[in-house]
């Protein structure tokens, strides 16, 4: 049971590890752009929602709303004042400038809120679960795979059947023929850092209710989405939702051989699916 159990839960932790693969995924698989702030603006969101919560005494599902909508706004803000500057063939300048922007909200950060761990007040459904047979799954983890699986439906749906997500192919595949078909490049791109951004304001609520956030945990969140967009498959949107599937299984069951063994695990994991399929699952050759 106990191998059964963490492969149910590696499923859910999968979940939401998902939300934080899906703009990267877009980002980093589709626009080619290295944004080393990703798992930072998780932690970003994670840290003003706890502040609107505490402060208004907000609900976790508005400041959900609040998140997404705030989410939006930074994407369109950091591609025009940052990434539309450095954006182009050659992935180096967008990671240097990102870098430079991570440092920099991680201590503006620090100053804000301190160093200390924090989390998102989510009622009884936190703690809330259900059994099958001799197992108990938590609602919580339950409601954070479904979120996961509806938004990378809608994201493929997205950039597969509408005049956005066509525009937005083209441009990454030729940015110049793009352009001569009509496509503003500047444009498209906004939008999809927009709606990479918003995804995350998911993954900051799910992730301060699940456990606590705190300045400097960007990081993971960081290596974590890039992970699972590598195990995936890049420029595959749910070659991303099932590599993160892979990572938290391998986690979950890596946890339950040793406690120590968990992280280390998914790394391994990665690094195998890196040496053997470098294209990933989805990903062409």
């Amino acid at each position: 049971m106990q191998w059964l159990d963490g492969l149910i839960q590696g499923i859910l932790l999968g979940g939401l590890y998902a939300q934080y693969a899906l703009g990267m995924a877009l980002m980093f698989g589709v626009m080619r752009v290295v944004n080393i702030t990703h798992g930072d603006l998780v932690i970003l969101l994670a840290l003003i929602g706890i502040s609107l919560a505490t402060t208004f005494s907000l609900g976790p599902w508005s400041v959900l709303a609040i998140l997404v909508v705030l989410g939006a706004v930074i994407g369109v803000i950091l591609q025009r004042l940052i990434l539309n500057r450095v954006v182009g063939a050659d992935p180096l300048p967008s990671l240097i400038a990102t870098f430079g922007l991570s440092i920099a909200l991680q201590n503006a950060m620090l100053q804000i809120w301190s160093a200390d761990t924090r989390s998102l007040e989510g009622g009884d459904i936190v703690h809330a679960s259900f059994q099958i047979g001799p197992l108990f799954v938590g609602v919580l983890p339950v409601i954070v795979l479904l979120t996961a699986t509806a938004l990378t439906g809608s994201l493929d749906v997205a950039l597969r059947s509408t005049r956005f997500g066509r525009a937005l192919r083209a441009a990454s595949a030729d940015v110049e023929a793009a352009a001569l078909t009509g496509v503003n490049p500047k444009t498209v791109y906004m939008g999809a850092t927009a709606i990479a951004v918003a995804i995350l304001g998911f993954a900051a609520v799910f992730q301060s209710m699940r456990s606590t956030v705190a300045p400097a945990d960007g990081a993971f969140q960081l290596i974590y989405a890039f992970e699972a967009v590598i195990i995936g498959g890049m420029g595959s949107i749910w070659g991303a939702f099932f590599g993160a599937m892979a990572l938290g299984v391998s986690q979950s069951v890596g946890f339950r051989i040793d406690p120590g063994f968990g992280i280390l695990a998914g790394h391994l994991v990665f690094l195998i699916i890196l040496a053997l399929r470098p294209q990933g699952f989805l990903g062409k050759a």
